[in-house]
C-alpha cells in the first residue's frame, strides 16, 4: 500500500450529497491510515411536476462540477472520482446520447399495485427465484413496467437505460457502462445465471436492449471529457471509477469487522440489515421473511433486509420545521431521551409510513388503531420511532441468524444513524449484544476504497476493511440490563408483520 495519493467520492443519498476527499497517510509506527475531508455538501430534493415526482439530475450534475472544482481549488490532485447513490432509479438515453427527460423519484405513486399484478403474470416465487430481491413497489422492474402500461414514448426512443450513478457518470464522462452493485437492485438481473433477465423483460414487454453488460466494482471507467475539464479549468482530466455505486455495497464495504460472519446495520435514510454471504439464498424462507440478495463488491452477495429507518424521524422534523416548529437533530434526541419509555411503538415498515402527507399524523393513527397511548410531544412521538426501530432491528438480527443458521457476536453499525447515540444504545438493549458503532461516513468511504482497489493502492476488500479498523473510531455500546425491552418485543412481533 503506498501512501500520499488522494481519491475523490460522491456519496449521496436521498436528501443531501457530499463531496470527500480521501487520502491515504501513515502514522509515526509506519501505519498506513485513511484521511477523509468532506470539501461540499449540496441538498438533493425531489420535485412534484404534474403527477409525478422526479429527481433533479441536472442539479445534481451542477453539483458534482462544482465539487471537483473545489478539490483542485483547495490543492488535491485526486487521481480518480466515483459516484455512489441510493438504488433502482434510472435515466434513458436516446440514440443521439441525450437524456429522455428528468429521471422519476422512487417514491413515485406510478407503481402502486404492480407488485400484485406483476406477481399474478409471472408468480411470486418463480420471480424470487430469477431475482432474490424483496418485492418493493420503487423497483426499477415496476417503474419500467409502470412506464409500459402508460404507453410511455420513452420506452420507443430510448437506446439506453443508465442507473443513477451510472447516468451521473455518463454525463462527466460521455462513457456508458452498467455498475454490477446497482444492476442488482433491479430485479431484472438474475443472480443465478449472472446476467440480465432477459424471458422475463419479454413477458412484462420491457425492452432488453436497454441493458449493458455489468462491469464489478473496482474497474477503472475512463477520463472526463475535454468539454468538462476544460469547463471546471481543471489541470487534468481525472478518471472515473466503478466503486460499488450501490450506497449500500458501498457502505458494507467499509464495515471495519476482522471477524467471519458478521453481521451489520446499515443506518441512515434507510437501515439495511444483514450479513455478507458467498452465493445468493434463492429459496422460499429468503422470500417468506422478506430478504434481499444485492451484489456486492469483492464478488459477494448480501443477504439483507430494508426496513424503512430514519425516514421516519427525519419526515417528522421537516414537518414540524414547515409548520414552524424548526429543532435541531440533537435536541429531538434529547427530548426523546426525556419522554417515557415504551408507551407506544410502532411498526416501522407498515406501507402507511412509506409516503404519508404527514407522518406524524400516520403514526398517532397507528399507535391509535393497535390501542396504545397516542404520541403527543415532539419527544414522544421521536421516541416511539427509535425504540420501534430498535426492536425491528432485533426482529431482522434473528430472521437473519435463522436463515444462515449462524450466532452473530454482535452486530456492525453504520452511517449516519451512528450519530444518534440513543438509537445506537436502543438498539443494544433491544439486542441484548454488543453494537459497534462507525465509522460515519462508511458509503464515501467504502467508495474511496474500492477507488484505491483500482489505482493498486489496496490489493483487496480485507486489506482495505483492515484500512477502515485503524483509521475510524468505533464506538462500542453494551446493552443494558432493561427486562423492559423484553416486553416491549412481545408487544412489537404482536404487530404481524415479518
Amino acid at each position: 500500500m503506498t501512501t500520499g495519493k488522494s481519491v475523490l467520492a460522491f456519496d449521496m443519498g436521498a436528501s443531501s450529497g457530499r463531496a470527500l476527499v480521501g487520502q491515504l497517510t501513515e502514522d509515526s509506527n509506519g501505519q498506513s491510515k485513511l484521511q477523509v475531508t468532506e470539501i461540499h455538501r449540496f441538498p438533493n430534493h425531489a420535485i412534484q411536476v404534474g403527477n409525478h415526482l422526479h429527481w433533479d439530475i441536472l442539479r445534481l450534475l451542477h453539483e458534482l462540477k462544482k465539487g471537483i472544482r473545489l478539490a483542485f481549488q483547495q490543492g488535491y490532485s485526486p487521481l480518480t472520482f466515483g459516484i455512489d447513490t441510493w438504488g433502482v432509479d434510472f435515466g434513458l438515453i436516446d440514440g443521439n446520447g441525450e437524456l429522455l427527460g428528468n429521471p422519476y423519484h422512487y417514491r413515485d405513486s406510478h407503481t402502486e399495485g404492480l407488485i400484485e399484478e406483476v406477481n399474478a403474470i409471472i408468480g411470486q416465487e418463480a420471480l424470487f427465484r430469477q431475482s432474490g430481491l424483496q418485492f418493493m413497489p420503487f423497483n426499477t422492474l415496476y417503474q419500467l413496467y409502470a412506464m409500459k402500461k402508460a404507453a410511455s414514448p420513452k420506452l420507443d426512443i430510448a437506446q439506453t437505460l443508465l442507473l443513477t450513478p451510472d447516468l451521473l457518470t455518463y454525463l462527466l464522462t460521455g462513457i456508458k457502462i452498467c455498475e454490477f452493485t446497482m444492476a442488482t437492485t433491479t430485479q431484472l438481473f438474475n443472480p443465478g445465471t449472472q446476467a440480465w433477465n432477459e424471458p422475463l423483460m419479454a413477458q412484462l414487454e420491457i425492452p432488453s436492449r436497454l441493458f449493458l453488460k455489468p462491469i464489478h466494482p473496482g474497474t477503472l471507467i475512463g477520463p472526463l471529457t475535454p468539454a468538462v475539464t476544460a469547463e471546471l479549468g481543471i489541470p487534468t482530466a481525472i478518471q472515473a471509477v466503478a466503486v460499488g455505486t450501490h450506497d449500500t455495497e458501498s457502505a458494507i464495504a467499509a464495515v471495519p469487522a476482522g471477524e467471519e460472519p458478521f453481521a451489520y446495520l446499515v443506518c441512515g435514510t434507510w437501515s439495511l440489515l444483514g450479513t455478507e454471504m458467498a452465493q445468493p439464498q434463492l429459496g422460499r424462507d429468503t422470500m417468506e421473511l422478506e430478504f434481499s440478495n444485492e451484489g456486492g463488491v469483492g464478488g459477494t452477495y448480501q443477504l439483507l433486509k430494508n426496513i424503512m429507518g430514519l425516514w421516519l424521524l427525519q419526515e417528522c422534523k421537516r414537518e414540524w420545521d414547515e409548520g414552524g416548529n424548526e429543532l435541531s437533530f440533537p435536541e429531538l434526541v434529547r427530548m426523546a431521551e426525556e419522554a417515557a419509555s415504551f408507551r407506544s411503538l410502532i411498526h416501522p415498515d407498515d406501507p402507511r409510513f412509506f409516503a404519508p402527507a404527514s407522518m406524524v399524523d400516520k403514526i398517532r393513527e397507528f399507535c391509535g388503531e393497535t390501542g396504545q397511548p397516542i404520541p403527543q410531544t415532539e419527544g414522544e412521538v421521536i421516541r416511539c420511532i427509535l425504540e420501534s426501530l430498535a426492536l425491528r432491528y432485533r426482529q431482522a438480527l434473528e430472521q437473519a441468524e435463522k436463515l444462515t443458521d449462524t450466532r452473530y457476536g454482535g452486530l456492525h453499525m453504520v452511517g449516519g444513524g451512528t450519530q444518534n447515540r440513543l438509537l445506537c444504545q436502543f438498539t443494544a438493549n433491544a439486542l441484548g449484544r454488543s453494537v459497534w458503532a462507525g465509522p460515519v461516513e462508511a458509503s464515501a468511504i467504502g467508495n474511496m476504497l474500492l477507488q484505491l482497489v483500482a489505482l493498486g493502492q489496496c490489493a483487496n476488500l480485507q486489506e482495505a476493511r483492515k484500512l477502515v479498523a485503524r483509521s475510524f473510531p468505533i464506538d462500542a455500546y453494551e446493552p443494558e440490563g432493561d427486562k423492559n425491552w423484553a416486553a416491549a418485543y412481545e408487544t412489537f412481533m404482536g404487530f404481524g408483520r415479518v
